[in-house]
């Protein structure tokens, strides 16, 4: 520990620790979705400890002097917001059930030796991911340390942003959970969260698979959501330095500040694309979904609309999706 800036000494220590538990329950219970019962909350707590380092007995006496940053004050509350909506949505799913597991690991474990699963297990469900958790931190460390006092113009724009990303992300998961409420009752639910009232069909039901609201413009718009949120946190930091920094072709190391968020996207996009070889192979129509709906940007949406005009399928297409040509049902 001697060669870690003594702002990184207890997250680094929490780092391990967490890495160990994590793994060894895994071992014991055979359930590797130890993570994913923590993940909820993890961010927040290292960010939770940047924020009122300043207080700390041990803190560095340069920071110390200064006092709580208002900035990481601000990041901590939107990341408490943040905090409170994932652990909503996994506990209404049953997620924190300790004998619940992510169905894909379930697949993914039946897909490679026992012994390449284990070290799959330690060094990327243990490990990667709780050092992503850790990363996730960064920005408010990088606002704690290199940002001075008081808040801008960039701050508030920033909080506002992340409040509306927010806000589609709880919307997104509602339609979600609406759609799966339906699909396996049949019943719409009257008292649904407003932006998730929608009027579910037989078709929809059938289809297996959500495609409407936000999800007719995104297939993982609670993903695309995410991702911003976490970009919208790197930028704090580097829109409320003293100067901004300065890019060239020859240097890439102002950009690290966004290695956080870059890193995050690996995982959705790697995550996102196991997730979907499984739908596709389930629903016989998720391949008509994919070539009609982005993945993540609504923009793809507008391209992939786009071509398929030009091909001549795009009516076809919608009809799979939607039920519809040019907004009609075709019943």
């Amino acid at each position: 520990m001697a060669h870690i800036p003594a702002t990184f000494v207890q997250p680094v220590q929490f780092l391990a620790f967490n890495i160990a538990w994590t793994y060894l329950a895994s071992v014991v219970t055979g359930n590797v979705s130890q993570v994913d019962r923590v993940w909820t909350f993890l961010p927040t707590l290292y960010t939770a400890y940047f924020a009122f380092y300043p207080l700390l007995d041990w803190a560095d006496p340069s920071i110390k002097s200064r006092g709580v940053n208002p900035r990481v004050m601000l990041m901590l509350a939107l990341q408490t917001i943040w905090m409170i909506r994932l652990s909503y949505n996994t506990w209404r799913r049953g997620l924190f059930n300790l004998k619940d597991e992510d169905y894909r690991w379930a697949i993914f474990r039946k897909q490679v030796p026992a012994w390449l699963f284990q070290i799959f297990n330690f060094g990327f469900i243990a490990a990667t991911q709780n050092i992503l958790l850790f990363l996730l931190g960064m920005p408010a460390h990088n606002a704690l340390v290199r940002t001075p006092h008081g808040l801008g113009v960039s701050d508030y724009v920033l909080a506002f942003l992340s409040l509306l990303v927010l806000a589609l992300e709880f919307t997104s998961d509602n339609q979600q959970w609406s759609f799966q409420n339906f699909k396996h009752r049949g019943v719409i639910n009257p008292n649904e969260w407003p932006g998730a009232r929608l009027q579910w069909t037989e078709d929809d039901r059938q289809r297996g698979f959500v495609t409407r609201g936000l999800w007719a413009i995104s297939r993982h718009p609670n993903c695309a959501c995410e991702q911003s949120f976490w970009y919208i946190m790197t930028l704090f930091p580097v829109l409320g330095a003293a100067q901004l920094p300065k890019l060239s072709t020859a240097d890439f190391t102002p950009l690290w500040p966004l290695a956080p968020a870059l890193a995050l996207s690996v995982l959705f996009i790697s995550s996102t694309i196991f997730t979907e070889s499984i739908s596709a192979a389930k629903y016989p129509e998720y391949s008509a979904y994919q070539s009609r709906v982005g993945m993540f940007w609504p923009a793809n949406t507008v391209l992939k609309g786009a071509w398929l005009t030009i091909m001549g399928r795009k009516d076809d297409v919608d009809r799979m999706v939607w039920g519809r040509v040019k907004g009609k049902r075709t019943d």
